[in-house]
């Protein structure tokens, strides 16, 4: 899940602070350099396709020097000051933890997001431009619930990324920082795209 671009509150708070309201907060939220930032609530086909990625690379990646996290691990976005809440990451080697905090890492090699209609633009844009400063980060990929769609990102030097795109007429998801193909099929296995227009429907009326 992604974080609503909306303003709820005007002071400023800290990171610490923001940590401190987190760890007895109902929900989660996302921080962004002084603003705290309330998660939309995720639909089914969402939990679906994360959970689905997240034990395809699980199982994929058994035996080597990977870790697959999902959902609550936040991440900590240093010269950005943000606490973001990547549907999936990959992280190579061992976690660097933020601060000591086993909830928190700072690491990643691949981010996951799953897009939703209110925050896609935000996914594909400000977001994307925050990871980047990440020196780990090497792969983006993203997953739409409303079709057969996926875009991937991968840097091939510093300040370049290539881009290539997957639909139902591929076999396939290939990663290109380590030796794995994952089937589109299983990615979105049991999705359901009838709930996904009833769930923007819903939205459109509540708008």
């Amino acid at each position: 899940m992604t974080a609503v671009l909306e303003k709820t509150q005007q002071r400023y708070y800290t990171p610490d602070e923001y940590l401190a309201l987190e760890e007895s907060a109902e929900y989660k939220s996302e921080y962004h350099d002084g603003q705290i930032i309330p998660m939309t609530g995720g639909t089914i086909n969402h939990n679906r396709l994360a959970l689905n990625m997240s034990i395809a690379l699980r199982l994929g990646l058994k035996g080597k020097e990977y870790d697959v996290f999902i959902g609550d691990v936040k991440l900590w976005i240093p010269e950005v000051r943000r606490y973001t809440y990547p549907d999936v990451m990959v992280i190579a080697s061992q976690p660097e933890f933020h601060d000591n905090r086993k909830d928190t890492i700072t690491n990643p090699q691949v981010i996951i997001e799953v897009l939703s209609k209110s925050t896609r633009n935000y996914d594909r844009g400000d977001k994307f431009d925050y990871y980047k400063t990440l020196p780990t980060f090497q792969e983006y990929i993203l997953i739409e619930q409303s079709q057969v769609k996926i875009a991937q990102y991968f840097k091939t030097d510093a300040k370049r990324w290539l881009y290539r795109e997957y639909d139902e007429e591929d076999t396939a998801l290939s990663f290109n920082g380590f030796e794995l193909e994952v089937p589109l099929m299983d990615i979105y296995e049991k999705v359901d795209f009838t709930e996904e227009e009833d769930h923007f429907k819903e939205e459109e009326l509540n708008d």
